[in-house]
């Protein structure tokens, strides 16, 4: 693991994830872990310092989450973050209370102690009226002992506060927020000049750790990898190949869920780079399990298993053809999102669904499971493809779930609607693709673009005729991560070409709608 991590402790922000983004983007390692976790999940990050999230609790309800024993008994550093510096205050003698008057969205800050570790280098134009963003309805009445205001708003007398000696500082506003302008400013301010950290965090500092580990954790043993063709599992088998060699062995499902001819590319795309890989067609099966089934979170569990069940019968085969023994490991491209969007904590965040490779594996797996990325955010994951040196196609290549067209697909999956979304796909691919988006600049903010097969029937008018028939939904977002996006503003005569060819070329559909909704509050894919 880095010598240099950050523990961020989560207590059911909204905003927490964004925290992880910006101390990642000043090249500190850290993690978010629920307030309530075991010390022990926390201490083997060795972290360098604290970050304490904000969240919807009052310190002095009863229930409300507390700051655990071992942070201050740590002696590092610690930053406190609305909730969090309420936290602090509280836990170390000071005040907090309702205040007067609420104060959510955006503030002017004045910095009343410039010199401070947090505010160094800020530019003295800003030190007044600096532009930050509140959301709160409690604050800081009365400082700990040892601390001092080092900022404050009109409504937020102590509005930031530290105590540089014991190297505990607190803000009441949200400097991981875009709102807050200068916020990643403070929050590496913290990490470097705080912390001591020297952002050392680089895709081939992760490279090298992320073999070592592999290796320690594989010791001898044999590893299944469950291959995509995107570019998360690729940088997964990258990783697991530098450190296993030839006891790597990767596997292709297709599951008679992908897009249109994307079996035949993957295979040929696989062959180009060399890779030695086992092609499983296992699309009835996986089409026979999902028969009836129109619930999303029971598609993907159905999914997750079934990828398992398929890939501990592969692993069988080629334990008894090459009488190398049997495959302990089981590795998969799982990032960060998947976790985070899995995962129901008590720190309150909400299970948003269930990722077929985080919730939906079956219980009774026989596999070990070997995850390099995932703690990794897709943008990080693709930085790490390129230092493998992976090409540009493979790494920029858009997300596609592993899930698939079953979960573009609203209620259930059947061949007849895989083969019109797939004709519909192919044509919104394909046009985007065609006037080059997807290589511009621009495309690397276009996140994803797809069909999405919508239960929707409407009435409509082809030939003098009428018709009365199936809705197709066009989407497409711009993203940096996938934890937010918002939808891409697509010109409007490719959205026409768009709409004109699947209406024309799509038997049983007579209507193309686009999707303008970001995310939140909308998520990217439709189920």
């Amino acid at each position: 693991m880095t010598t240099e991590a950050i523990a961020i402790l989560d207590f059911g922000s909204q905003y927490a994830q964004l925290i992880v983004r910006r101390v990642r983007e000043a090249r500190a390692y850290c993690e978010l872990v629920p307030w309530d976790a075991p010390h022990e999940q926390v201490e083997r990050l060795n972290p360098r310092g604290f970050i304490l999230s904000g969240g919807p609790a009052s310190v002095y309800d009863e229930g409300a989450p507390t700051l655990p024993d071992y942070v201050l008994a740590s002696g590092l550093p610690v930053l406190g973050i609305c909730y969090g510096m309420q936290l602090l205050t509280h836990a170390l003698g000071g005040q907090v209370a309702p205040a007067g008057e609420r104060e959510y969205g955006p503030a002017e800050l004045d910095v009343l102690r410039p010199a401070s570790l947090l505010f160094a280098g800020l530019p003295s134009s800003i030190t007044r009226g600096m532009k930050v963003w509140m959301s709160h309805g409690d604050r800081v009445e009365e400082l700990p002992p040892g601390f001092t205001a080092l900022a404050s708003t009109t409504n937020s007398p102590i509005a930031a506060m530290g105590d540089q000696a014991r190297q505990l500082y607190g803000l009441q506003f949200h400097p991981e927020v875009v709102h807050t302008p200068h916020g990643g400013e403070i929050i590496r301010n913290f990490l470097h000049h705080v912390c001591g950290l020297t952002g050392t965090w680089t895709p081939a500092s992760f490279v090298e750790e992320a073999v070592a580990r592999i290796g320690e954790q594989v010791g001898q043993g044999r590893v299944i990898c469950a291959l995509s063709g995107g570019v998360d599992s690729m940088v997964t088998a990258t990783l697991v190949g530098q450190a296993v060699d030839d006891r790597l062995t990767c596997i292709f499902v297709d599951h008679g869920l992908l897009r249109l001819d994307e079996a035949e590319r993957n295979l040929e795309r696989f062959r180009r780079l060399g890779l030695n890989v086992v092609f499983v067609d296992a699309s009835k099966r996986f089409l026979g399990r999902l028969k009836g089934v129109i619930d999303p979170e029971e598609k993907r569990r159905i999914i997750g298993e079934e990828f398992v069940r398929v890939f501990e019968e592969e692993a069988a085969k080629a334990a008894c053809a090459t009488e190398l023994g049997h495959f302990a490991f089981l590795a998969q491209g799982t990032l960060y999102p998947d976790v985070i969007e899995s995962a129901a904590t008590a720190s309150g965040a909400a299970r948003i669904k269930t990722h077929h490779n985080v919730g939906g594996l079956p219980t009774d797996m026989q596999f070990k499971l070997v995850e390099p990325l995932r703690y990794l955010f897709k943008d990080e994951a693709r930085e790490v493809g390129l230092e493998l040196g992976l090409p540009e196609e493979v790494v920029y290549r858009q997300p596609f779930p592993g899930p698939a067209l079953a979960i573009r697909i609203v209620g259930e999956v059947t061949e007849e609607k895989l083969e019109m979304l797939r004709a519909a796909d192919a044509i919104v691919t394909g046009e985007i693709e065609q006037v080059g988006l997807e290589r511009s600049e621009l495309s690397r903010e276009v996140w994803q673009y797809f069909a999405v097969l919508t239960p929707a029937m409407s009435v409509g008018v082809m030939g003098d005729e009428r018709t009365y028939e199936t809705t197709i939904a066009v989407r497409a977002v711009t993203s940096q991560d996938g934890m937010t996006a918002d939808w891409a503003r697509l010109p409007h005569d490719l959205l026409a070409r768009i709409g004109g060819r699947i209406v024309n070329e799509v038997p049983g559909v007579n209507r193309v709608v686009y999707d303008i909704t970001s995310k939140p509050p909308a998520t990217i894919e439709w189920e």
